[in-house]
């Protein structure tokens, strides 16, 4: 159960990361052909991004994994 208060950016920020972890479990997790690597759509990236700059987060990775560490424990 979520413990912190977040702001907006903040909440978006955590669910677009949590929308791009997703997004490359899914790649790694589809059937293995060998031939290529797995694929992470650049939306889903830039949608991280994005969100991390607007919350104010955009290379503070150690105060963005605390937060999300304390709204969504389970990660």
């Amino acid at each position: 159960m979520p413990t912190a208060v977040l702001t907006d950016h903040e909440r978006t920020a955590v669910q677009a990361y949590l929308r791009l972890l997703q997004t490359v479990r899914a790649a790694f997790d589809g059937p293995p052909d060998g031939c290529r690597p797995p694929v992470v759509p650049t939306a889903a990236l830039a949608e991280a991004e994005q969100a991390l700059a607007a919350a104010g987060l955009a290379g503070n990775e150690e105060e963005f994994f605390q937060l999300l560490r304390s709204w969504c424990p389970e990660i």
